[in-house]
């Protein structure tokens, strides 16, 4: 058996049945020219059930001890686990439209998965039009996070529509095939900086580091005399708003592809980074979407920004996560206001992490964000909302890809609310484009379409004050 971290075992506490605590993605294909659409799909359910080892925790249930919950959970094999029950095959009345698509994404991603079986599930979709086929995946965020599902997504992948590739991303063949596609490490004495830093993981065994000590101090005193820093922390502003209610458990989803050069052109005009113009252009969207509801605040709205600590040739599955509040600068009218106000607070929070290592940014963050995660799981995020959203930019494939000759046409991500924040957007870069998944509470958070329709905008607007148009 093997046991779960406390990060990991969090997200088991903190779910409920409005609160499910999976993250998922949409993947959307074009079949290979000449490919039956009725064959093709038949071929790639019984690859993916076709498995006899699976990787941890993918063929493993979650084992309680004598405590339940709140003591020391673990992951024991499954000796009854049914791959038919995770893989399934699912259709929309032709033509399906994109519509129907993100409706039926919606309605899957907001079950419960099954405590008692693997907490996984896939879905291949049919009826699509112009010969597309869907994947929709779920995993719990206790087994998994954004890069781990990327990665998972990477095994079915190929950058050559002839590659063919034979076993499921859940199965010991596909980490095999992972491992053994990372260059092998030189065998080399350890480097001064290398002992330091065997001394640094030591230390902080013991103890907090002088540098996360300093950074808890600075982040103290910015969360207690917010106008007077720029650094942005949880419960800086938050107003009330559709997203700061409590949730049910019922979801919208909406997604989008804009171009990346075109994105990129921004924030290189305006002397940013692509991540700065994409905060700018959710800040923007949801600026729009409050006016359109006659409720914009005069405080801005924040969102917690994920960040991920894992290296490339990490090939770990579980959570490695920081996090860092940015300002949304909703209440500013100027697009070159706002963006100046977002950039300087991801600006100061970067410069907070200057220094630490991996492991120290992970301590930090548990220590600053399990206040905003408690609040959560005790159901109070509605009155004591520690922001406004999450907006999360998770780095995907660099090229073209296939999955056994059919081409990917857009990679969407499909994350988790709470309350307190009925609203999420989490994107992936996908090739030359940056794909927008929006997944939101249908009852607080009422025709959420129109915030894709709201990004183009804000992304246009930036475009004109930047003089790239």
């Amino acid at each position: 058996m093997r046991r779960l971290s406390p990060l990991d075992a969090g997200f088991l506490l903190a779910e409920s049945r409005e609160t499910p605590m999976h993250v998922g993605g949409l993947y959307l294909f074009t079949l290979p020219e000449g490919a039956d659409e009725s064959e093709f799909i038949r071929a790639q359910l019984d690859l993916m059930r076709d498995e006899t080892e699976w990787r941890v925790p993918f063929g493993h249930k979650l084992k309680l001890g004598r405590l339940g919950p709140a003591g020391p959970s673990y992951w024991e094999p499954d000796d009854r686990f049914d791959p038919r029950y995770h893989v399934r095959h699912s259709a929309l009345p032709r033509p399906g439209r994109y519509r129907e698509l993100f409706a039926l994404t919606g309605r899957l991603h907001q079950a419960l998965l099954d405590r008692h079986r693997p907490l996984w599930e896939m879905h291949i979709i049919e009826g699509l039009k112009n010969r597309q086929i869907a994947l929709y995946t779920k995993v719990h965020h206790a087994v998994i996070d954004g890069v781990g599902g990327v990665r998972l997504a990477k095994g079915i992948l190929s950058k050559a529509p002839e590659a063919r590739i034979d076993y499921s991303p859940f199965s010991l063949r596909a980490q095999a095939a992972q491992r053994a596609s990372l260059p092998p490490r030189p065998a080399e004495p350890p480097t001064p900086g290398e002992v330091k830093a065997v001394a640094d993981v030591l230390r902080e065994r013991l103890g907090l580091s002088r540098t996360v000590l300093e950074g808890l101090k600075t982040y103290a005193k910015a969360w207690l005399h917010p106008q007077e820093q720029k650094l942005t922390t949880s419960w800086w502003t938050a107003p009330q708003t559709s997203f700061s209610t409590k949730i049910t458990g019922a979801r919208r989803f909406v997604a989008q592809s804009y171009s990346m050069p075109r994105v990129k052109a921004v924030g290189k005009a305006l002397g940013g980074t692509l991540n700065d113009v994409v905060l700018c252009m959710c800040g923007g969207a949801l600026r729009r979407y409050l006016l359109s509801r006659n409720e914009l605040p005069d405080q801005p709205l924040t969102a917690m920004t994920p960040i991920s600590l894992k290296a490339d040739r990490d090939g770990a599955i579980g959570n490695a996560v920081g996090a860092l509040t940015a300002n949304l600068a909703t209440h500013l009218e100027d697009p070159l206001e706002r963006f100046e106000t977002t950039r300087a607070s991801m600006r100061e929070g970067k410069e907070l992490l200057r220094g630490m290592s991996a492991k120290e940014i992970e301590l930090f963050t548990q220590l600053t964000q399990t206040p905003p995660l408690l609040i959560g799981a005790l159901g109070l995020g509605d009155r004591f909302p520690p922001y406004s959203t999450v907006i999360s930019n998770v780095p995907g494939p660099r090229e073209r890809s296939y999955w056994n000759g059919a081409r990917l046409d857009g990679m969407y991500p499909v994350s988790a609310i709470f309350h307190g924040f009925a609203l999420n957007f989490t994107l992936l870069s996908n090739a030359d484009q940056l794909d927008f998944g929006v997944i939101a509470d249908r009852t607080t958070v009422p025709s959420v379409q129109r915030i894709i329709d709201h990004l183009e905008e804000s992304l246009a607007e930036l475009e004109e004050a930047a003089g790239v148009a």
